[in-house]
């Protein structure tokens, strides 16, 4: 049995520089980002707030929560500026010009999970 699938999320040209789509995928809802040419994969939870960040803003390479503006790198997911852990990155890849996303079989529990404000 796998611990992951791949799930197609939609075509490549439809995500802009500079934008973002968030999509329930298993269960998960993914955030796909294109900041500096580079798609980015994440899970749409802040870790501080549990806020979606896909109602956030993308500035320098970063993503900012909508909540209370804890930013995380999205080279790697890291907080910027706090102590918040960081965020959780899902593997990305096209295939014929459509996005795919490597997520974990299991649902995502409690800890994973968006609030919605």
């Amino acid at each position: 049995m796998h611990e992951a699938e791949w799930h197609r999320l939609g075509p490549e040209a439809e995500i802009a520089e500079g934008t973002m789509q968030s999509r329930g995928l298993n269960g998960w809802q993914v955030l796909v980002v294109r900041s500096e040419g580079k798609l980015i994969a994440l899970n749409d939870r802040c870790t501080h707030q549990a806020a979606r960040l896909s109602t956030g803003r993308i500035r320098r390479g970063a993503i900012m929560c909508p909540l209370h503006g804890a930013r995380f790198d999205l080279a790697d997911g890291r907080c910027i500026g706090a102590v918040y852990p960081a965020l959780r990155q899902f593997e990305l890849r096209v295939v014929d010009g459509t996005v795919e996303v490597l997520v974990p079989v299991a649902p995502p529990g409690m800890q994973e999970t968006p609030v919605s404000f």
